[in-house]
């Protein structure tokens, strides 16, 4: 069997905010409550499940998405006036970085989560299980 991300505890002090804002920007069904989590399913096999937490230890999250996918989610990002950048780390510069010849673009939530969405992976380009 391969190896799946089957779900994700995602920390955060107003989940049920949180998992809609992340859902509202990503086109993606959501509930306001599962059992303890709020979860937003990503896709059939993705969930992440948002959890009451105090202290919040901020993630690194990052999606790979098609072209289409990417400019309808990065135009959800603007519209929302979220801040962006074009880098993991350092200001908000409001650009999309294009390395790779793809498009990839960061912004941080409420909790410092920060969340990533690309259309080409240099990890999946270096991996030892491709090809």
């Amino acid at each position: 069997m391969t190896i799946q991300l089957d779900h994700l505890i995602v920390p955060a002090r107003d989940p049920i905010a949180s998992a809609q804002r992340l859902a509202g920007l990503l086109g993606v069904p959501w509930q306001a409550s599962q059992g303890h989590f709020t979860p937003v399913y990503v896709n059939d096999g993705t969930t992440l499940d948002f959890a009451p937490r105090e202290p919040v230890e901020a993630l690194h999250v990052c999606f790979r998405i098609g072209d289409a996918e990417f400019d309808a989610i990065f135009a959800r990002l603007e519209r929302a006036g979220i801040p962006y950048r074009s880098q993991p780390r350092g200001e908000n510069d409001m650009t999309i970085n294009t390395r790779l010849g793809g498009k990839n673009v960061y912004w941080e939530d409420a909790d410092g989560h920060l969340w990533e969405i690309l259309t080409v992976s240099y990890a999946r380009a270096e991996s030892p299980w491709r090809g």
